[in-house]
């Protein structure tokens, strides 16, 4: 089930689930990134694991070995 730092995820929704499962959905990441939405533009920080466009609530989501990188948050969906 937990497979580390190796796991790969398809789509976003696959990284949510996982954060949440895990329990790491609402943890202070170690560096906050700056995230544009896919959805609408809005720039944004990201301070958790998992966290939500302000403007169109566009869910996204990162798993702590990688989120070192904001090129490896995934959109999960709107209010997902």
């Amino acid at each position: 089930m937990h497979e580390g730092c190796s796991g790969s995820f398809e789509n976003g929704k696959q990284v949510v689930d996982k954060i949440r499962m895990m329990g790491f959905a609402n943890q202070p990441m170690v560096m906050p990134l700056n995230i544009k939405c896919e959805e609408c533009g809005e720039e944004f920080i990201m301070e958790t694991h998992e966290g939500k466009c302000p403007k169109c609530h566009m869910v996204y989501g990162v798993t702590p070995c990688h989120a070192f990188d904001p090129n490896n948050v995934m959109a999960a969906g709107k209010n997902y």
